[in-house]
Formats: structure tokens, sequence, C-alpha cells
């Protein structure tokens, strides 16, 4: 009875000893799947910022294109007003003879 009694102390302090081992190594797994989320917390602030940086460069240079745009586009308006005063002034001077 008593080696009995003992026999079943030593597998309690076998599963005692086991369940420490699984605790430490979930603990471990536990502290580096923190490191994880803190190091890819860093990686999508950066991610963030960086892609906010590329829409703002994006805006800028669509604006640049369209005040290139409206550039051409008022200097193509001048160059029609030029034309257009040129032959009025030529279809009065035709109408008055």
């Amino acid at each position: 009875s008593s080696r009995q009694a003992l026999e079943q102390a030593r597998v309690a302090v076998e599963e005692l000893d086991d369940m420490k081992a699984v605790v430490k190594r979930l603990e471990e797994e536990n502290t580096e799947l923190r490191r994880q989320a803190r190091q890819a917390e860093k990686e999508q602030r950066s991610l963030c910022s960086r892609a906010e940086g590329l829409q703002e460069e994006r805006l800028l240079a669509e604006g640049q294109g369209l005040r290139e745009q409206i550039q051409a586009q008022a200097a193509r308006m001048a160059s029609l007003e030029v034309s257009g005063g040129t032959v009025a002034t030529v279809g009065s001077a035709a109408g008055s003879v």
C-alpha cells in the first residue's frame, strides 16, 4: 500500500514536471508572439506612413499634370483668340471694300 502511494506520488511529480515544462514553453511562445506583434505594428505604421507619402506624391504629380494641361489649354485659347482676331480683322476689312 505504501509502495502504491509512493508510485502515485512519483507519477504525480512527473505530471507536475511535465505541466511546468508545458507552462514554460507556452510562456516562451507567448513572449515570442508578443515580440512579433510589436514588430508587425512597427511595420504597419511604417507602411502606412509610406503609403501616405506616396499618396501625397501622387496628388502633387496629378496637380502638376493638371497645371500643365491648364497652361497648354490657355496657350491654345490665346492662340485661337489671336487667330480669331486676325480673321475677324481680315473679314472686316474685306467687308468694307
